[in-house]
């Protein structure tokens, strides 16, 4: 699947793993929470990149300990109406210091792209390069910030003038 990353519409060279499935010798892989808590060991021998796989039941605090063994997050979004991968992005980032990647996944729309950048979020997992596309036309379109965010903590100009 095409990845929308810091704006740009990039080829995904990470591999989305089933409980199941063998690590591959080589190359990126993502693996479940699941996984990780059976596999923990053999995973962290392996010394090479990892992904980890979230969906939006997961307390984050749980995890954080383990967030020196991952290069990247894939947090799901079940839906367009469930906000807990927000919470949970900023989480990451915020209180536990994640710096690898953060990656969106889900039935996720074009609004929310802003959204979804302030939080945390530097890709986002596209279904098709149409949906990549329409995407990366997003990027920058919107521009006026009401609230501070993890990029920009300073307030913005409408919350300034209002005092």
């Amino acid at each position: 699947m095409p990845i929308l990353k810091h704006g740009e519409i990039i080829i995904d060279d990470w591999q989305n793993l089933a409980d199941d499935e063998v690590l591959p010798e080589e190359g990126l892989a993502i693996v479940s929470l699941a996984r990780w808590q059976t596999d923990r060991d053999q995973l962290i021998n392996a010394r090479r990149p990892l992904g980890l796989r979230l969906t939006g039941k997961v307390d984050v605090s749980e995890i954080a300990a383990d967030l020196d063994h991952f290069d990247l997050v894939a947090v799901s979004f079940p839906g367009i109406a469930d906000g807990r991968g927000y919470s949970q992005a900023r989480l990451l980032r915020q209180r536990f210091g994640f710096t690898g990647e953060l990656r969106a996944t889900g039935p996720l729309v074009r609004d929310v792209f802003a959204a979804l950048e302030r939080v945390g979020f530097d890709a986002i997992e596209a279904r098709d390069q149409a949906e990549a596309e329409a995407w990366s036309v997003a990027v920058g379109r919107i521009t006026v910030r009401l609230q501070s965010d993890i990029t920009a903590p300073e307030m913005s100009s409408f919350q300034t003038a209002a005092e």
